[in-house]
């Protein structure tokens, strides 16, 4: 809580008498706030709604807009209804402080007011604005982060779900077991290490880490293929990576790409369930390479495709909303891919189906691009 000697905050000074603007500007400004004044309470609603402070001192008995009439606006307007407001009286009315109370008021000073009980109020008003709104913003942090966690362990709980569901019928080919068991165990060290990287690493940091890191292309798109073929085959349907020669690393951790790539994949088995599904690697401008996954389902329609990348967006095609969807899915993906230098965009795909492009900075200034005239599905991954 702010105190007189090292105080911080935004007030806002309402009286239309000039001399005490002037004082209680000086006085304020003096214990290290930042105040703004006004006349009236005309003027003082413009600037409360360029601009909140974390304090308004209010005088009730003002020419044409009034302190009530002003608080009275100020209940119309969602975004100041958490504005504290201490008014200024020049006597102890009862009737006039139970109307200040009753129109939205915390507090009042009286004037001519001392100096000291002035400050007292304001460093308590100030300081209990201030520490709810840090609440508020912790509160707000803490659900991002479990929003995150729970979506982006979806992902790998579905795997390990994909592959005990199978062994539990029993009617898999024997030589397949192994392959079963070997994605039960790596989605678990999946999710076990999207926990940590939510958990265990703080936000800044874990961005500066992420941003020195590299991938290769290839390996995400064999690991892809390796977690994600036999869900296809189940479903009657094929995944198909094609990628050039070369093995074009990016700036991005692996485990991340994968999550991001996994969010695209896994909408495509949901949304374009009897589509083959396409993934391959181009070069994009100079100094980037691009990872495509493309499926020939419904595609988006074009009034929902400015909502794509909006959180706790859910776009239903054609009935095939499970009900499970958070929204989140392509929202974090594109903060991911924005945070890191990169681009996540939708195409409608030539002949019909959708087309996601994840674009990133090379890594390697060694790497080997393809010519321009290249075509990735030249050369099976």
């Amino acid at each position: 809580m702010p105190n007189s000697a090292n105080a911080s905050g935004r007030i806002l000074v309402v009286d239309d008498q000039p001399a005490n603007l002037r004082v209680v500007s000086s006085l304020l400004s003096r214990h290290g706030y930042e105040v703004q004044t006004a006349p009236d309470g005309a003027e003082a609603l413009a600037m409360l709604e360029a601009r909140q402070p974390d304090l308004l001192l209010l005088d009730m008995l003002m020419p044409n807009m009034d302190g009530f009439a002003l608080l009275a606006e100020i209940k119309q307007n969602p975004d100041l209804l958490r504005l504290p407001v201490v008014f200024l009286t020049v006597a102890q009315d009862r009737e006039l402080l139970l109307r200040a109370f009753d129109a939205g008021a915390v507090d009042y000073v009286t004037k001519p007011f001392m100096p000291e009980e002035l400050l007292a109020r304001v460093n308590a008003h100030v300081g209990l604005k201030q520490t709810r709104d840090r609440l508020e913003r912790i509160a707000r942090e803490r659900q991002e982060l479990v929003n995150l966690v729970a979506h982006d362990l979806k992902n790998p709980l579905s795997s390990i779900w994909f592959a005990s569901d199978m062994l539990v019928k029993n009617e898999t080919k024997p030589e397949r077991i192994p392959r079963y068991h070997k994605m039960i165990h790596e989605s678990a060290e999946d999710a076990l290490g999207y926990i940590r990287r939510y958990l265990e690493t703080q936000d800044t940091s874990r961005k500066a880490a992420e941003a020195a890191q590299s991938t290769g292309l290839r390996d995400v798109l064999d690991w892809i293929v390796a977690r994600y073929a036999m869900q296809f085959e189940d479903r009657g349907v094929q995944l198909q990576a094609r990628a050039p020669d070369a093995a074009p690393m990016v700036a991005i951790d692996g485990l991340v790409l994968r999550q991001v790539a996994e969010n695209l994949i896994t909408n495509a088995i949901k949304y374009a369930p009897d589509s083959n599904v396409d993934i391959s690697l181009r070069g994009g401008g100079v100094g980037f390479w691009q990872l495509l996954v493309e499926d020939r389902g419904p595609g988006i329609a074009r009034d929902q495709q400015h909502a794509l990348f909006r959180p706790f967006q859910r776009l239903a095609h054609a009935g095939k909303d499970d009900g499970r969807s958070s929204g989140l899915g392509l929202s974090l993906a594109k903060q991911i891919i924005v945070d890191l230098g990169g681009q996540l965009w939708y195409e409608d795909r030539e002949g019909g189906g959708a087309r996601f492009i994840i674009e990133l900075p090379q890594m390697s200034a060694e790497t080997e691009r393809p010519a321009a005239n290249d075509d990735p599905q030249d050369a099976p991954a």
